[in-house]
C-alpha cells in the first residue's frame, strides 16, 4: 500500500499522466469518447503473500462530454445524495464531519452499502475522504475505509453488526483513489479501488474464485458508470 500511495501522490503532483497511463494511447481516448469505459485489473500475479486474505486492485476510466471539475466535486461531495446517484448500492449516507482548508476539503462520512451477488451483503462503512486540486483543471479524491461492519438482518428489528468472529470477511479494507481531468471538451475520470477480502478456503478455489474476484470489478464498474450517468444529467 505504501508504494501505491507514493505512486498516486506523485501522479497528482503533475499534469503529465494525471489520469494514469490509459490516455497516452489514442485508441483508448477514442474508445472513451465513444462512451466506452476502460477497466484494468492491476492485482499483481506475484504480489506479496497475505495470510488469510485476498488483494483486489482495479482501475476504471471514463469520459463525460461537457462535464467540469466543479461538477464532479459537487456530485461526489454531496454524500446525502448518494442514495440517488449510486442507488441501489448506497442505501444510506451521511456526513459526520467536514473541514475546509485552502485547496483541500476533508470529510468524514458513513454509508450503508448493499451488494447483491448471488447473496446479499449489507455493510456499514465509515470513510475519511479528501478532495484536492492540482489546478483548476485537475483534481483528485482519496478515501480510506476506516471501519467496516457487516450487518445481519438489515432493516428488521433484529438488525445488528456481526462480531469479528461472526463476520464473513466479504470486505476487510477498501481504499479508493479518484483522479479527474478537464480537457478535450469534457471530463476524464479515473477510479482505482484496492480492497482486501477473506481468502478462499483450501480446495474451493475452482468454485469460489471467479465469484469473489468478480465482485470488486463489478462494484468499481457500477460506481464509475453511476458517476458518469449523474454527470450527464
Amino acid at each position: 500500500m505504501a508504494a501505491l500511495e507514493l505512486r498516486v501522490s506523485r501522479q497528482h503532483q503533475s499534469q503529465d499522466n494525471f489520469v494514469a497511463s490509459v490516455l497516452s494511447d489514442p485508441n483508448n481516448r477514442a474508445r472513451l469518447k465513444r462512451g466506452e469505459p476502460i477497466l484494468e485489473k492491476l492485482t499483481p500475479a506475484d504480489g506479496p503473500e497475505l495470510p488469510g486474505a485476498m488483494l483486489h486492485h482495479w482501475r476504471g476510466t471514463a469520459f463525460v462530454p461537457g462535464a467540469k471539475v466543479a461538477d464532479f466535486e459537487r456530485l461526489m461531495e454531496d454524500f446525502p445524495g448518494y442514495t440517488k446517484s449510486f442507488a441501489p448500492q448506497i442505501v444510506r449516507s451521511k456526513v459526520l464531519g467536514r473541514r475546509d482548508d485552502p485547496g483541500r476539503t476533508t470529510i468524514q462520512t458513513e454509508m450503508r452499502v448493499k451488494q447483491h451477488h448471488v447473496i446479499t451483503v449489507v455493510m456499514d462503512i465509515a470513510y475519511d475522504v479528501e478532495f484536492a486540486r492540482l489546478d483548476p483543471q485537475h483534481g483528485y479524491s482519496i478515501s480510506h475505509g476506516m471501519q467496516i461492519k457487516e450487518i445481519a438482518d438489515a432493516g428488521t428489528k433484529d438488525e445488528h453488526a456481526l462480531s469479528g468472529s461472526e463476520e464473513h470477511g466479504y470486505l476487510w479494507r477498501l481504499d479508493t483513489y479518484w483522479s479527474y481531468e478537464e480537457r478535450e471538451g469534457g471530463l476524464y475520470m479515473q477510479i482505482e479501488s484496492v480492497s482486501l477480502t477473506r481468502a478462499i478456503p483450501a480446495g474451493l478455489g475452482w468454485a469460489l474464485k471467479p465469484f469473489i474476484e468478480s465482485v470488486p470489478r463489478e462494484s468499481l464498474e457500477f460506481t464509475l458508470q453511476s458517476a458518469s450517468n449523474a454527470l450527464k444529467k
